[in-house]
């Protein structure tokens, strides 16, 4: 709407002060001099190239025509939306019209006066397209990097709920475990107190001591795994995770609750990181809870490790007779007909995967060839993908 006031108006002064026989020239002329300016914003180059032709037109006809301020405003758009290449030769089109104006109607020969004043219209007209093309470029710079801006606060954002998600799921792991195991030994150590407690009262002692400590290590261990989520007790820094160190502390525990556990470690662990060695401790303690609660008495289980300098090598077996599965189960660890057999939560043999596959490892449970049932897995430390023992 705007684009159509100067175009109307010149016709206007055209119509109202030239002669009749200069009249259909003069009109016809200054709308080829105006019309194009209507569309200068859609194509600026078009719009100066004919704007330019009108010009041209007109100082051969000899008539000097007010509409001829039109190539100024086509100028000007034609620097704000093409580059400098483009920019200069529209510059220089226009002053070479300048020139050739003040040549042919310059009056009394003054040549300098008009000239000047027509190269600073043509100087304003460019630097003022300039200026609105420069402030457009930093203004889009300025929206991208608000965009930017905006889309790494997401994903930061998602991140830390990535990261919120992972954090529980790793708790909800520990606190299933640790509940698990505990409470399967402390049942027991508490059947065997209660078989024992006449015949021979040393052995119910030495079982109830073993409760209280299995206790007290339940309540350390979730102590530790919960501490995290309060920030004035660094319980982690008071209590550390257990490692390859305690294995031997856990198989001890095991054999008291009645699952004798042989425990074969190869290779030094000073080099495997405290989170490798949590995985490996919590791999072995949910396997042996498996086959503690869900094998008959008798049963013996073996745990080897092998560290070396890239990988982690973890094998549990046990010797239980593998019972018959439930209508809806399907094979799991220690003996148990369900993967997830250690609760009804599903934490189970699908926790103890996804354990494992945060150090690029597969586990595989199944029946052993000669009886009993197999829990193995290979955690890489160098970050490298999954693979299988």
């Amino acid at each position: 709407m705007r684009d159509s006031v100067l175009p109307a108006l010149l016709l206007l002064h055209v119509v109202t002060t030239y002669p009749a026989r200069l009249l259909p020239s003069a009109t016809a002329l200054t709308a080829a001099l105006t019309l194009p300016l209507l569309w200068r914003r859609r194509a600026p180059l078009r719009a100066f190239g004919a704007v330019a032709a009108a010009a041209l037109v007109s100082w051969h006809a000899d008539l000097a025509l007010p509409a001829s301020a039109a190539l100024l405003p086509a100028l000007t758009t034609v620097a704000a939306h093409t580059g400098r290449r483009g920019t200069l030769l529209a510059a220089a089109v226009v002053e070479a019209g300048a020139v050739a104006a003040c040549l042919r109607w310059a009056q009394d020969g003054a040549f300098l006066a008009p000239f000047v004043a027509l190269s600073a219209l043509v100087v304003a007209a460019t630097v003022l397209g300039v200026n609105v093309r420069t402030g457009r470029d930093r203004l889009d710079a300025a929206r991208e990097r608000a965009e930017r801006l905006a889309l790494r606060q997401e994903q930061q954002e998602q991140r830390a709920r990535w990261a919120v998600a992972e954090e529980r799921a790793r708790i909800t792991r520990d606190v299933h475990d640790i509940v698990t195991h505990n409470l399967s030994v402390m049942v027991a150590l508490t059947d065997a107190a209660v078989y024992a407690r006449h015949r021979s009262p040393d052995r119910t002692t030495a079982a109830l001591l073993r409760i209280s400590e299995t206790g007290r290590q339940a309540l350390t261990d979730m102590r530790r795994s919960l501490g995290v989520l309060r920030s004035d007790e660094p319980e982690s820094e008071r209590h550390p995770s257990p490692g390859l160190d305690r294995l031997a502390a856990l198989a001890d525990r095991m054999a008291a609750a009645g699952l004798p556990t042989a425990l074969g470690v190869r290779g030094g662990h000073a080099h495997v990181p405290a989170g490798a060695q949590l995985t490996v401790y919590r791999l072995v303690q949910e396997a042996l809870t498996n086959a503690l609660k869900h094998t008959p008495a008798g049963t013996r289980a073996t745990v080897r490790v092998t560290c070396s300098a890239g990988s982690v090598d973890v094998e549990i077996t046990d010797t239980g007779p593998r019972p018959a599965p439930p209508a809806t189960a399907t094979p799991g660890a220690g003996g148990t007909a369900d993967p997830s057999a250690s609760g009804s939560s599903g934490h189970g043999i699908p926790g103890m995967r996804e354990r494992a596959a945060v150090h690029g490892g597969i586990l595989r449970a199944g029946p052993r060839p000669g009886g009993g049932w197999s829990v193995r897995t290979r955690l890489r430390l160098d970050g490298a993908g999954a693979s299988t023992a």
